[in-house]
């Protein structure tokens, strides 16, 4: 006796650039978080890194997202690299071990990524440095 396979079983197989199942889905979630933020001032952030995409999918997701105009390298903790997106508030952010390896893979769809904001520690820091420059530096003569 032969097993058949129902006709309306469908394989997910990514063999060319055509967008996959996850693919389409993921970037009516980032238009659903773009609206928002624009809407609610609400910031979204997804994990590539935990969705189930097939061999391709993340690339095909960042080559439809672009590369934007602002981009930023850090090193805390290891390094990671942030930049925008070809759709302002879509950021892409992505976290590498010692080895260059991708540990971790965000967008963020936001109006500046967490990352790359100043922590109140680090302001208040600053802040008394530069009161501690310029109670102690005479600037006009440098």
């Amino acid at each position: 006796m032969t097993e058949t396979i129902p006709s309306r079983m469908q394989f997910n197989i990514q063999s060319d650039d055509t967008l996959t199942w996850n693919v389409e889905p993921l970037m009516h979630e980032i238009r659903h978080a773009l609206n928002n933020l624009l809407e609610q001032q609400q910031s979204s952030v997804i994990d590539l890194r935990s969705l189930p995409l097939a061999p391709g999918e993340e690339q095909k997701i960042l080559d439809l997202l672009g590369r934007g105009e602002v981009s930023a390298n850090l090193n805390a903790l290891g390094d990671s690299e942030v930049y925008e997106t070809t759709y302002p508030g879509v950021w892409l952010v992505t976290h590498f071990n010692d080895n260059d390896d991708i540990v971790s893979r965000f967008i963020e769809v936001t109006t500046i990524p967490e990352i790359l904001m100043s922590q109140q520690p680090d302001i208040t820091d600053a802040h008394e440095r530069l009161v501690n420059l310029l109670e102690t530096e005479s600037l006009s003569e440098q």
